[in-house]
């Protein structure tokens, strides 16, 4: 069994278990919840979803298209700014960068080119589970 295994498996159950089994959790309890609490306690509110499946359905049926909306909104506008922020943020980036403008202007000496070499490297081994 390689080293990393354990590690992936990890991983992956964190990926499973925050963004989809949470997910799936977290919204049938807001469902349940709303239902019972704001639904079960107004007469008014009960009167319009008497059960709590037509809550439910009426409930996605408002939810889903604004989730939507939303996410379309997310992509073709704050994606940008997220991105841009993300890679403003991260110094091995900014430096993979200017060694490669220090390399085409000729600028990085043989030195820096074998250092970054290095550093480089020892990124992949990390990686290499």
């Amino acid at each position: 069994m390689k080293q990393g295994w354990m590690r992936k498996r990890w991983w992956e159950f964190r990926q499973g278990h925050s963004v989809y089994l949470i997910f799936v959790l977290t919204f049938m309890n807001f469902i349940l919840i709303s239902y019972r609490l704001l639904i079960e306690k107004i007469p008014f509110f009960k009167e319009l979803f008497p059960d709590l499946w037509i809550f439910v359905i009426l409930f996605l049926a408002v939810y889903i298209p604004a989730a939507l909306l939303i996410g379309y909104w997310h992509r073709k506008t704050q994606l940008k700014v997220e991105s841009t922020l993300t890679h403003q943020q991260n110094p091995l980036l900014a430096k993979m960068f200017r060694m490669m403008l220090d390399v085409q202007t000729g600028k990085a000496t043989k030195e820096e080119m074998q250092e970054y070499r290095i550093l480089l490297r020892d990124i992949e081994k990390k990686m290499d589970f």
